[in-house]
């Protein structure tokens, strides 16, 4: 059985970028939730000692395991999603080796940005943008709703939760905005790096 991982930082560690308020719903309520109904579906079914990765490979496009996919991806998403963000005020420069490879597929880290960012804003409805790595080529993917990356044969190295209830309380409509400070301000590229294998 799974249980809602402890964040790596405080409730109030991403303001004024993200509130606590918003952390309190999107991980102590929306993430919980997640696990909880996983455990419920999964409860005496072989699935129970399976890891994440490979309930959500098996539940994948099976109509009666859907709910069983939704929940465990959308565990999995915030578990990446987290870990992606880092304190406010803290480090923000981007590790040379990592940066070496954004400047190579992209042309700069700007223009990674840029895309990352249009991606994120051209998404209809809920879902996830990400810079994954393929092979040694780093991209731009989106996914929608509980789809995850992982199912695309690539490692995902940053993850933006696009879905409403990452951003409303603090931004409300304004998804460019919360986009903007997350890039400007919280995006943990030692995470990205490290998950890159630099």
């Amino acid at each position: 059985m799974f249980t809602l991982r402890t964040l790596p930082y405080a409730l109030e560690a991403l303001e004024p970028h993200m509130s606590a308020k918003t952390l309190e719903f999107h991980y102590g309520k929306h993430h919980q939730a997640y696990v909880d109904n996983l455990n419920k579906l999964i409860d005496g079914t072989e699935m129970a000692d399976m890891s994440l990765e490979d309930i959500i490979k098996l539940s994948n496009k099976q109509e009666d395991k859907k709910a069983i996919f939704n929940n465990a991806a959308q565990v999995y998403n915030h578990n990446i999603f987290w870990d992606c963000l880092r304190p406010a005020n803290t480090n923000m420069e981007v590790p040379a080796a990592l940066l070496t490879l954004i400047n190579r597929d992209f042309g700069s880290l700007e223009k990674m940005l840029a895309e990352f960012k249009l991606a994120a804003m051209t998404h209809f409805g809920s879902g996830w943008a990400w810079l994954v790595k393929e092979g040694d080529k780093l991209k731009i993917i989106k996914t929608a709703n509980a789809d995850t990356a992982i199912l695309y044969g690539v490692t995902p190295l940053l993850a933006l939760d696009i879905w409403e209830h990452s951003y409303y309380l603090d931004y409300q409509n304004r998804r460019a905005d919360f986009i903007d400070a997350v890039f400007t301000n919280l995006l943990n590229w030692d995470f990205a790096a490290k998950n890159a294998g630099l």
